[in-house]
């Protein structure tokens, strides 16, 4: 096991690159990519980086040439001999050869495209452009680098003592929470926490406590990374991506009102099982899933990430009920916001009423609340989303309009489409 508080202040002699692997990213960043790569090889996106924290001035606390350093380094990386071989013959839910041979050749020769980077009013804009299957994989290193960064600048001044301590402190609380889960008997919980981590190393050691404290409740990460080095499932499916740039690159405003399903059509023709999750919430889960195709109802379960979780997950089992499903056979995957407490009730509320599942996130990888002065590790709300597809801008609603992207008269236009009435604001942590 690494001793992580030596590692860190070995940062200080900056030993180590943030991000080593073009696999250190989400597994769904890859299955979305090869999708892409098959139906929108050509289509042009524009990535750029929001912290919704606008408290943590980034660019005041991450100095920019140590920035630009890690970005180009990023830039620099390709797939090694031995990922290349785990992508082509491992298996991943059920399924060998999951990456078909024409998008592996393309990936083994991918470097990652050019970026844009300046300062303005204490925040970094850090924007991608290009093809949408290289711009796309921008999104988790980014946001890696960004937030080590971030941890890295607040732990410049501490001692070798004092970062023991740290950790100590910040380990014990993360087995404390483990205790709890372990006392949930049907518990399957995966590490959704790569978007948001306090680091790599970090990152690690919590995956090892999980698979250590939970055994076969913990099911997998969703970084492919630790899933090949630890020999755990890699876990993930689609995300709102898919159809904001499905949407964006719609013609009229029917075309846009079908283009989320466009995206499930092409979706099932590539995939089954565990991989056939629905995110409904893009521009609203009522609308979607009242006008949703019959055929999806016939997909195995949902993830639920915004608004208030048991109200989508409530209407996931009513939709499920009208169309003929039995809620019992269903998955739901809560993944927003979660910690322990929040785990814990909606299982109690859920189990046996539907298969209920968890991808823990930034409360699992980057707890430190607390733990430093001023609470100046505290998690905070970064993200790297898609701002145009061929020139035109995306949209996201999401079921909290505090989590909406996109131009003022485009959202108006994307509620009208779409029917989203009055939405719930609800305070977004992370």
């Amino acid at each position: 096991m690494v001793d992580i508080a030596t590692r860190v202040w070995n940062h200080k002699w900056k030993i180590d690159p943030i991000v080593r692997s073009l696999i250190d990213t989400d597994f769904y960043k890859l299955l979305m990519c090869q999708s892409i790569f098959r139906n929108k090889p050509d289509t042009t996106v524009v990535f750029s980086l929001i912290n919704r924290s606008t408290r943590i001035r980034l660019a005041d606390l991450v100095d920019e040439g140590e920035l630009r350093e890690q970005l180009d380094h990023v830039r620099s990386l390709s797939l090694s001999r031995g990922e290349s071989t785990w992508l082509r013959g491992n298996t991943f839910y059920g399924k060998r050869q999951m990456f078909r041979p024409d998008f592996m050749e393309w990936f083994e020769g991918l470097r990652l495209p050019a970026y844009h980077l300046e300062k303005r009013d204490g925040q970094f804009e850090l924007t991608f452009e290009g093809r949408w299957p290289e711009v796309m994989l921008w999104e988790i290193p980014a946001l890696a680098v960004l937030m080590e960064l971030r941890s890295r600048a607040v732990l410049n001044s501490m001692g070798r003592f004092e970062l023991q301590v740290l950790y100590a402190r910040a380990m014990t609380r993360l087995w404390e929470k483990i205790e709890r889960l372990r006392r949930i008997d049907d518990l399957k919980i995966a590490d959704f926490g790569t978007r948001r981590r306090h680091g790599f190393l970090w990152q690690d050691w919590c995956v090892q406590a999980m698979l250590e404290g939970l055994g076969q409740k913990f099911i997998g990460t969703s970084n492919c990374l630790i899933a090949k080095n630890r020999d755990v499932e890699a876990i993930g499916t689609n995300a709102h991506e898919l159809p904001m740039v499905y949407c964006a690159l719609a013609n009229s405003d029917e075309e846009l009102r079908q283009a989320p399903y466009k995206v499930l059509a092409d979706w099932h023709e590539e995939h089954e099982g565990n991989l056939r999750i629905i995110l409904p919430d893009t521009y609203g889960t009522e609308g979607f899933l009242r006008n949703a195709p019959d055929w999806l109802a016939g997909w195995t379960g949902i993830r639920i990430d915004s608004g208030d979780p048991v109200v989508g997950a409530e209407t996931a089992i009513r939709w499920w009920q009208e169309r003929g499903e039995d809620p019992t056979k269903k998955l739901v995957i809560f993944s927003d916001g979660l910690d322990v407490e929040k785990i814990e009730d909606l299982y109690a509320r859920f189990h046996g009423r539907v298969k209920v599942s968890f991808g823990w996130g930034t409360m699992l990888t980057n707890d430190f609340r607390g733990l430093v002065a001023g609470d100046a590790l505290a998690p905070f709300s970064l993200v790297c989303k898609a701002q145009s597809a061929n020139g035109r801008p995306t949209v996201k609603l999401s079921d909290n309009p505090a989590k909406a992207t996109g131009p003022a008269e485009e959202i108006e236009r994307y509620k009208r489409v779409f029917g989203v009435g009055q939405q719930e604001v609800q305070e977004v942590v992370v």
